[in-house]
Parts: C-alpha cells; structure tokens; sequence
C-alpha cells in the first residue's frame, strides 16, 4: 500500500467517526430542557459522550449512564459508571440495579431522557429469573464465538434480562420519555439497538431458545426454564410504552455518506454499497475482493480511483484461539484474496474503535501487505485459520489504534482501487 492510500483511507475513516460524534451530532436533535425534574438514562458505547453533549446543552442534570471502560466522560450531574463490553460483568449489573431504582421512582411529572448506543446490550445486566451473572456470561460468550448475526444475538439477550425487550421505558411510566438512538445494527431498527431496552418486543422466549438450539450452544438449566415460560418482555402496544418517543439521530448511512463527500473532493469515484451488510468477516471479503478485481479490470488507465464503501455489522465463528475481531478477520481474508493486486489497498474498522475484544479498531490493506507478511515469515492463512488477524497486523504494523472513538456506528470498509497502470496514490 502507498503511504498515500493508507493516509487517505484512514482519513475516511475518520470522518466517518467524526460526524457520529455526539458533541457534533446530537444537538439538532435535543428539545429545550423540559421544565421539572429531569432524569437522564442511558448505556452504550457512546453513552457518556452522548451524556456529555447533553449536559452543554441542558446544563446538569440528574442521572446515570453506563458505558464501557476507559469511554468516560466528565459530566456535572449525571453519574456515569465504567463496566464491561463485550461480556457484562458486576459493575454493570449493579449500575443496572441503581438506574431501574431511579426510574421506578420517576413520576408523571418528571421527564425521562434515555440515550442509547451499541454496547447497551452487555452494559445493562440484569439477568432475568434464577439465572445468574456467571450463567449470563457464559451464554453471551458463546454467543459471540458462534458467528450468530447480531439480530439473533440481541433477540436472545432480551428474553435474558429484566431491562431489555421494553423493559426499561416500562419501569420510567408514567414519565414521559425521549429516547435518543445511535443505530450500530445492521436495517437501523431501534428494536435491535442495545437489545431494544425502550422498544418493545414482539419476538417469544421460544424464539431465542430456538436461536441457542440453532447453533449447538449449551446453557445451564436456569437459562431454559427462563425461555420455555412464558416471559414478561414488553410488547409493541402495551400502554406504559404509549409515553415513549423513540428518534434515531446517527446511522451508518451517514457516515458512509460523510466519507464519500471527503473521497469525493479528493478526485475518487465513490460508490456507496449497502450500509447493512451482514454475514461471515472472511466470506464477504472474498467476495469483495471479486468485485474490486472485477471493478479494476474494466478501469481505463486515465479513470479516476475508484472508491467502494460498505458498512453492517460482520460476525466470525470461532474455529482457533487467536485474537481477532470482524473487522480484522475481513482485511486479513481480503488481502488473501486479493494475492497482492496491484493498486488496491482497504480499511476495515468498527467505528467505536474496538473489534472484537481487542483493543484495535481494524486494520489496513495493499498490494504489500502479503510480501510484508512474508518477509517476517508471518502465515497469513494460517492467522486465518486461527482468527489471529489481530496479531498478523500487529506483526506487519497495519492495525489501525484510534483508542475510544466515544460512538458507535459499526463496521466500515473503504477499498480504493486504482487503475492497474496507475502508480499514483
């Protein structure tokens, strides 16, 4: 890869996290500060961030928010806690406790502002039934070595917990409640975003547990007595959510779009694909690869670069014990397919600045990365093999570390591709 490709690709990247920045975003969608007690709620990667822009715009106010360790915000009135993503652990459980405690004391005269993010899933625990935060973990870890799309997953965590599927709009009536949304799930629906805590659900019990059936994930006893009842999620027309105002503010969509004004007064070609993408890291990204060699090899030698663009949420199933992510496994199976194509570098990262469990955000491509590979006798295909994209980048010094991005629209993947006689970047 250039080191101009790589400059102008991370540049993208940046701006695609740059307009899904709640100090920059979230403003034009905030009402004046109601009159009364307010109570600010919320969880999600972006939570404090979006807490934060809040307050600048409200002053204090009284509240708590949940985000993932080291997203942190400092705020003036609403108390923010630090617990675990992508696997719940006791600090989240026992800020859930206090945040449902606040709500079932809010009245019909107070106003309730929820602000909800990607990661709310595993930052609001409150597992339902007998089971317990142990029990929770091990089904979410699973969950998350499956290769389950994030639909089925979050359908899952909903009939897990007392917070999700509705649950937490339905503790804060009769209070009037706005809930603003950054969408991180692939089809924008707020029902999925976060496991839906101020949507209500219309999915059974039986459904997850048809879901954990479907991909041979064991669970205790207490977890299949909590999906064979009948359940208490909130359904869609129950009257404590007929106070609840639901607005998506941020989406993939436009950070995509973003990303392909800047591409664009560069000189390139942008083309925006589907912002919804789902399915296997290392099957869609051979799949690209075909179409960007398919793409170059009907450019004419003065074509502009020509620019493609695809967000959506990846998945990977675990086969080894590497340390990767989706993003990663999909830079790591391009390049593979790609066997050092001349003039195609790519970015994949998920714009929260984590994928997976690491502490990466992705990982950049180009014609290089393979003999770079070779060169310190780095097996690309048995990194593969071993979901260990993380540590082949690491190696070849091509993860891209943005440290938290404090939001979270999901995956973002830029190919650039340059006509094949064109050496220029």
């Amino acid at each position: 890869m250039t080191d101009n490709s790589a400059t102008l690709l991370r540049r993208l990247f940046d701006r695609a996290v740059e307009v899904a920045d709640p100090m920059q975003s979230l403003a034009t969608s905030l009402p004046p500060r109601p009159a009364g007690r307010v109570l600010v709620v919320g969880a999600g990667k972006a939570s404090a961030r979006m807490a934060e822009a809040v307050e600048a715009e409200w002053g204090p106010c009284e509240g708590l928010v949940i985000t993932r360790y080291g997203y942190g915000r400092p705020c003036k009135g609403v108390r923010i806690v630090e617990a675990a993503h992508p696997v719940p652990d006791a600090a989240g459980l026992a800020a859930t406790t206090d945040m449902m405690a606040l709500l079932h004391g809010a009245g019909e005269d107070d106003f309730v502002l929820a602000l909800i993010s990607g990661g709310a899933s595993a930052l609001l625990v409150a597992p339902a039934g007998t089971i317990t935060l142990a029990e929770k973990q091990a089904v979410n870890q699973a969950l998350l070595a499956s290769g389950a799309p994030i639909g089925q997953m979050n359908m899952v965590r909903k009939h897990l917990s007392r917070v999700k599927g509705g649950r937490l709009a339905a503790a804060a009536h009769p209070a009037p409640m706005l809930a603003l949304l950054i969408s991180d799930v692939p089809g924008d629906d707020p029902a999925m975003i976060g496991s839906g805590p101020t949507v209500g659900e219309g999915s059974t019990p039986q459904d997850a547990l048809a879901i954990l059936d479907r991909y041979g994930i064991d669970i205790p006893a207490s977890v299949r007595t909590a999906l064979t009842g009948p359940g208490d999620a909130v359904p869609p027309g129950d009257s404590r959510l007929s106070h609840v105002q639901n607005v998506m503010y941020a989406a993939p969509s436009q950070s995509l779009a973003a990303a392909a004004e800047l591409a664009r007064t560069e000189g390139l070609d942008a083309r925006i694909g589907a912002d919804d993408l789902e399915g296997e890291a290392r099957e869609v990204a051979a799949l690209h690869a075909q179409q960007a060699l398919e793409v170059q090899a009907d450019m004419a030698p003065g074509n502009a670069p020509i620019l493609l663009l695809t967000g959506g949420e990846l998945t990977v199933t675990r086969r080894g014990n590497g340390i990767g992510g989706p993003n990663a496994e999909y830079a790591l199976a391009l390049a593979i397919a790609l066997n050092g194509a001349p003039g195609i570098s790519a970015i994949a990262c998920d714009t929260d600045g984590v994928d997976g469990a690491a502490e990466v955000a992705g990982a950049q491509v180009g014609p290089d990365t393979l003999p770079s590979a070779a060169q310190r006798g780095v097996d690309p295909a048995d990194a593969l093999a071993q979901n260990d994209a993380h540590s082949f980048f690491g190696a070849l010094g091509a993860q891209v570390v943005t440290g938290p991005t404090l939001t979270n629209v999901n995956d973002f993947r830029a190919i650039l591709i340059q006509p094949r006689r064109s050496e220029a970047a």
